[in-house]
């Protein structure tokens, strides 16, 4: 009996291990593929430690990151000769503490990328869904316009939309959700012609649904999948796509302490303040890496071809 009892504790085991995610729900078998990828794990932990570090500014940050400190000029970090540890990462040009500014600027990036992806889904989706549903003359029109805006390269039509709208944070960000949105708009069409025709589409059709809850209530749902692994790879891209505005002077405007802008300001330092140029492009890279990680591991938990068994 107690060799019987192993034996089922041990199939037992292995169920849980092999069939478990089909059993623990959706989220539970999102979880189980997700961190088959490690990578993406990794990608996971760095990004909800620069969520907290954002949220927590106020309190983590030792500086005001607009504070200018007269008698410390680029001063280096505190591990080369002439720093100080009251500036643990060094000063800018006008004696602001770039540890504190870092900080601050997590705040800014990842609410310009958070603004940027919800104001670009929650349009492409919408046109996306119209399109893929009534298909005919509105889809021709929807899908030319779309194309029109592909054909110019992203970041330089946020930049001319950006000069026409007038510089600054919330005109960029607008700018680039404009230049994300067709992503969104044709993959939502691809997915609603791909399963309009499905047989519990056509079942509440019959049932007497309506078109709007036929369109975001019946299809919708099952779309969800490749809009949110490009929600997450649009995310990073607004982030470059701001930092590279800001760098132009499109963007933020100083004394913002947002990373493209600190890039800018920073152009003249390069050679003799190595620092006030290598941290930001640190925190666009590291932060960039996780979100693309992150979203290779979205992709293989939510696409079945890419799961394993």
């Amino acid at each position: 009996m107690t060799d019987r009892a192993q034996l089922d504790e041990h199939q037992l085991e292995e169920e849980l291990v092999v069939g478990g995610p089909e059993r623990r729900g959706r989220l539970a078998e999102f979880w189980y593929y997700f961190r088959q990828n490690r990578g993406a794990v990794i990608g996971l932990v760095v990004f909800a430690l620069i969520v907290v570090t954002a949220v927590l500014a106020p309190l983590i940050a030792p500086h005001s990151p607009s504070v200018q400190n007269r008698g410390a000029f680029l001063l280096p970090p505190f591990w080369q000769e002439g720093g100080n540890t009251t500036f643990l990462l060094g000063t800018d040009a006008v004696g602001r503490d770039m540890l504190s500014r870092l900080i601050y600027g997590a705040r800014f990036s990842l609410f310009i990328g958070l603004f940027v992806v919800v104001l670009a889904m929650s349009v492409g989706i919408i046109v996306g869904l119209i399109a893929g549903y009534f298909r005919g003359w509105v889809d021709t029109v929807v899908m030319r316009v779309m194309d029109i805006i592909l054909a110019f390269p992203s970041l330089l039509l946020a930049l001319v939309l950006v000069a026409i709208l007038g510089p600054g944070l919330l005109n960029a960000m607008v700018a680039i959700a404009l230049v994300l949105q067709p992503h969104f708009v044709r993959l939502t069409r691809a997915s609603v012609m791909m399963e309009r025709n499905s047989d519990y589409v056509i079942a509440s059709r019959v049932a007497g649904a309506g078109r709007l809850r036929l369109m975001f209530v019946t299809i919708l749902p099952n779309c969800m999948a490749p809009l949110i692994v490009q929600a997450t790879l649009s995310f990073s891209s607004a982030i470059l796509d701001a930092a590279a505005l800001g760098f132009l002077g499109m963007g933020a405007q100083p004394p913002t302490p947002e990373w493209g802008t600190m890039l800018a300001e920073a152009r003249e330092f390069i050679l003799r303040a190595w620092w006030v140029v290598t941290f930001p492009g640190l925190a666009i890279l590291v932060t960039v890496l996780a979100i693309n990680l992150m979203g290779d591991g979205m992709r293989d938990a939510l696409d079945p071809k890419l799961k394993k068994s």
